[in-house]
């Protein structure tokens, strides 16, 4: 975030003044991909690492972290990521479908057909209040909201509440692919944890999250018909409005136990 110099009036005081505020801040970050240009995303400059990481796996350019031979930052906005060599890197783009190769913060990009996602096949079982508690938490560790209220807030965590991971950024897709490369990068096992985040759940989001394994997707806010869609055919258990002591379960309530 950075700071700024605004005038900040009130209508009802009948006031203007001067004062230093802070706003999220938004950056390019390119990826390239064996030399070759792949994608330049938008984003908040934080946790970039993660962010290429989780893009690439939430996109199927990578089925895993270890077919990633190196990831290299030259420069603050430029990422190198070297394949192994018996990956075919422009196979792997013909079969994502990837539409747009600038992808700004307002979207994610259409998502991926719902076919090409296999059925989640894990025993992830999470009581209901262990789901509010840790949607309501994102409100505590966004600070970067607290101060801006330009950003989205995305978690991953473990059956039992226990935190594996948590980022900010002023797109929650990126928001989430962020907590995806922290994920993979500590080699966890995606089908024993559940995503929470404060965005809408839109289809893309809920492909993302499918796509890695994650069971369980839990929001602040409400699920678009395209998220729902893709929940159905992935077998992925999508909760909205967790807000308070209700929730909104869309799919696949058997996860969640009372």
């Amino acid at each position: 975030m950075r700071e700024v110099e605004i005038v900040k009036v009130d209508v009802s005081a009948k006031t203007a003044q001067k004062i230093k505020d802070y706003v999220a801040e938004e950056k390019p970050l390119s990826i390239f991909i064996d030399k070759t240009q792949y994608a330049t995303i938008y984003c908040s400059p934080t946790n970039l690492k993660e962010l290429a990481v989780g893009h690439l796996l939430a996109e199927g350019i990578i089925k895993s972290i270890e077919e990633v031979e190196s990831i290299d930052f030259k420069e603050k906005n430029i990422c190198y990521v070297k394949l192994k060599p018996n990956i075919d890197f422009e196979k792997r783009l013909k079969l994502s479908q990837h539409f747009s190769r600038i992808i700004l913060s307002a979207c994610g990009g259409p998502h991926q057909p719902s076919k090409r996602l296999p059925k989640i096949k894990s025993n992830l079982k999470v009581k209901a209040e262990t789901i509010l508690d840790c949607v309501r938490n994102l409100n505590f560790m966004a600070e970067t909201f607290r101060k801006t209220g330009g950003t989205h807030a995305a978690a991953i965590y473990r059956s039992d509440g226990n935190r594996v991971a948590f980022a900010e950024d002023v797109g929650r897709h990126n928001a989430v692919d962020k907590v995806i490369g922290s994920g993979a990068l500590k080699k966890i096992d995606f089908g024993d944890c559940f995503l929470a985040l404060s965005g809408r759940l839109t289809g893309d989001i809920v492909f993302k999250s499918a796509k890695v394994g994650l069971p369980i997707v839990a929001s602040l806010a409400a699920a678009l018909d395209s998220g729902i869609a893709v929940a159905k055919d992935a077998d992925l258990t999508l909760i909205g409005f967790v807000r308070g002591k209700r929730m909104n379960i869309y799919n696949f309530p058997e996860r969640i136990l009372s």
